[in-house]
């Protein structure tokens, strides 16, 4: 029978973004996911497909990355994490592999994901974690940011927060939260789905609060408005990370 032979794997996968071209695999770019699908070609012996809970773009790292293939290779599904991880490049690795259902889908099945931004308050930048998060060289005003990433939770329409306008733009936004710690500040982001530089864009909106640029109010009037524009230039991708993934 097809179900004793034909396995449904899930991995569980991190990686640091800043040296790849996104997740989604591009002809003659580095992307995790064409990484990840020759390593696993090489284990397996045979090509297979891998779906991604989410395509992070350039820049973007995940601790948190959900994928799963589908292989009738007899090797054991626990084993996987071990093996692919001595194949694959030390930014990449793989943490966990367990088998799904036959119907599972990384991104179909997702119920909800979440986000994170980090901040570093530096004036004079980080050599340490400069790739791993934004350097915002002023002192940002993080109960502004608080009361404007307020107006964004909920059901809306988020155009005004993404570059793609080819399908529907309305997602369910259910935790924003701004936190500081130290010289540290992170925003978490928790929706059903997400819009291309979706997370990007809040971030940017939250920055100019916290800078002063805007009031905290003004961040509905970006949101109602439904014009990209207004968002302002979308956050650095190397302060984003994906946490991980609900089914």
């Amino acid at each position: 029978m097809k179900g004793d032979r034909d396995k449904n794997v899930c991995l569980l996968v991190e990686y640091d973004g800043t040296d790849f071209a996104g997740f989604q695999k591009q002809p003659g770019k580095r992307t995790v996911q064409g990484t990840l699908e020759r390593s696993l070609e090489r284990l397996l012996g045979s090509a297979v497909k891998i779906t991604g809970s989410g395509r992070t773009d350039a820049g973007v790292h995940a601790l948190g990355q959900v994928a799963n293939f589908h292989t009738s290779n007899p090797i054991p599904v626990e084993r996987m994490p071990a093996a692919l991880n001595k194949a694959l490049p030390a930014d990449i690795r793989v943490r966990r592999a367990w088998r799904v259902p036959e119907r599972f889908n990384a991104r179909k099945s997702a119920k909800w994901r979440t986000y994170r931004y980090v901040i570093l308050a530096a004036a004079a930048g980080s050599a340490i974690v400069g790739r791993f998060s934004a350097i915002e060289p002023v002192a940002l005003r993080v109960a502004a940011m608080r009361e404007a990433a307020r107006h964004l939770r909920g059901k809306h329409d988020y155009a005004s927060f993404t570059t793609d306008r080819s399908g529907p733009t309305v997602r369910t936004v259910r935790r924003i939260t701004v936190r500081k710690s130290g010289r540290f500040i992170f925003i978490t982001l928790e929706a059903d789905a997400f819009l291309r530089q979706m997370v990007r864009a809040v971030v940017a909106v939250l920055l100019r609060v916290g800078r002063g640029e805007m009031p905290p109010q003004e961040a509905a009037a970006v949101l109602a408005a439904r014009d990209r524009r207004l968002a302002g230039r979308a956050a650095p991708a190397c302060g984003l990370y994906l946490m991980g993934v609900r089914y």
